[in-house]
């Protein structure tokens, strides 16, 4: 007969055998799931690591955990992009998102949009707001639309105190405080990429030397939208630094000189600013891209450096209309298919300094676009009612932002109906 304390002895390793088949039966089935979400046999572009295949990539907790050839561990879901492509999700460089009810205003107005209703079904994870907050309305576009928001959203903090409020507030040179812009945008570093200049119509240089000395104080990018008619392109590139940004690149309005020359050239101070370090924004909008610009730059080697699209309450019912439209455009100017992707990802962010944005790196945050490439026959315009053909359109299929699906065209995560 057993003793007590071997029946207890018994009892107890029993139990612990018990224990130990409940976890090995837990750990094989629902909770042994090593991913999120896998994203299967898309062919994946991103230009920042040198992809251009197809591969799959896994997502966990948000972040890119793994890229591969091949991946079969776990997921909770999986995404099949056979026939589709696959790259880090788009940055708009050049938006106006500080929506507001102030009628007839950029600023806390009803002529910026609110990002989620059109970034995502275009593939755009990330927006920089183009200036229309300065140092004294930022803490009320980040409260009212920043923190609100799927989007990232990043800004260039205006030089005037209250962003674009009209061209008498615009103007005021009593408003633009370099030490003023310089301590906001200390308050919030990840956020504020830079310092914009823009609606100017003085003579005076102070508005555009006050930007770029808070530029300087805090280490960024200047940003410069050339609505300056006093300022001459040439001065304008001549005054900026390396890494500096200059946007609507392809304009050809009287307010300021084209970027090509009577002979059909790129003038050679824009190449030299170039090759100096300046960077070019596209700055579609609506009236900011001309094709008897950007045909012939393009020919010339001459790319924008990032797509701002420049999206407001007028310009994505105009020729720019989103950012897939914008890449298309590119394409049918003679860009491949890889170099407008790499305009919209890595070459983005690295202009406004997020090394983390851009590309697909383990750990990076997990934002990607999947999109398909449509073959026909395509209309594309530009701001002088002009248009030319290409026979390649892109469209989004589905956008991830931090992880999560927030656009899904044609239904690739869903379940089907049960028969």
């Amino acid at each position: 007969m057993k003793t007590l304390y071997e029946n207890l002895l018994c009892f107890f390793c029993k139990r612990k055998q018990i224990l130990a088949a409940i976890l090995f039966i837990c750990s094989n089935t629902v909770f042994a799931q090593k991913y999120d979400l896998i994203i299967k046999s898309g062919h994946v572009i991103d230009p920042a690591n040198g992809i251009n295949r197809i591969m799959d990539v896994a997502i966990s907790k948000g972040s890119i955990a793994r890229i591969a050839d091949v991946i079969t561990d776990s997921s909770e879901k999986v995404i099949n992009a056979k026939g589709l492509y696959v790259s880090p999700g788009f940055i708009d460089m050049h938006t106006h998102v500080f929506v507001g009810m102030q009628a007839g205003l950029f600023a806390n107005g009803v002529n910026s949009v609110s990002p989620d209703d059109f970034t995502f079904r275009s593939g755009v994870t990330t927006v920089v707001d183009a200036g229309t907050s300065g140092w004294r309305s930022f803490p009320l576009f980040k409260k009212q639309v920043i923190d609100q928001s799927k989007t990232r959203i990043l800004a260039f903090l205006n030089i005037a105190g209250d962003g674009m409020t009209g061209s008498e507030r615009e103007e005021n040179t009593a408003d633009m405080h370099a030490d003023s812009t310089a301590k906001i945008i200390r308050q919030f570093p990840e956020i504020i990429v830079g310092v914009k200049i823009g609606h100017y119509n003085g003579k005076e240089w102070m508005p555009f030397e006050t930007a770029l000395n808070a530029a300087g104080k805090v280490d960024k990018p200047l940003f410069v939208e050339c609505h300056l008619p006093e300022y001459s392109l040439q001065e304008q590139l001549a005054r900026m630094r390396p890494g500096d940004i200059i946007t609507h690149t392809f304009e050809n309005i009287p307010e300021r000189m084209p970027i090509m020359g009577e002979d059909g050239k790129v003038r050679p101070f824009v190449l030299e600013a170039r090759k100096k370090g300046i960077l070019f924004d596209l700055g579609h909008g609506g009236a900011g891209f001309w094709f008897d610009q950007a045909a012939p730059a393009v020919n010339q080697g001459f790319f924008p450096n990032s797509f701002g699209t420049d999206l407001h309450r007028f310009s994505m019912n105009s020729a720019m209309k989103d950012m897939m439209n914008v890449m298309s455009k590119f394409m049918a100017l003679g860009m491949t298919l890889e170099e407008v992707v790499q305009t919209a990802t890595w070459n983005a962010a690295k202009a406004i300094r997020h090394s983390d944005l851009g590309n697909l790196k383990e750990g990076n945050p997990a934002d990607l676009v999947i999109f398909s490439i449509r073959k026909g026959e395509f209309g594309f315009m530009d701001s002088a009612g002009k248009s030319i053909h290409g026979n390649k359109k892109l469209e989004t299929e589905m956008t991830i932002r931090a992880g999560k699906i927030v656009w899904d065209l044609n239904g690739l995560s869903a379940k089907k109906p049960e028969q």
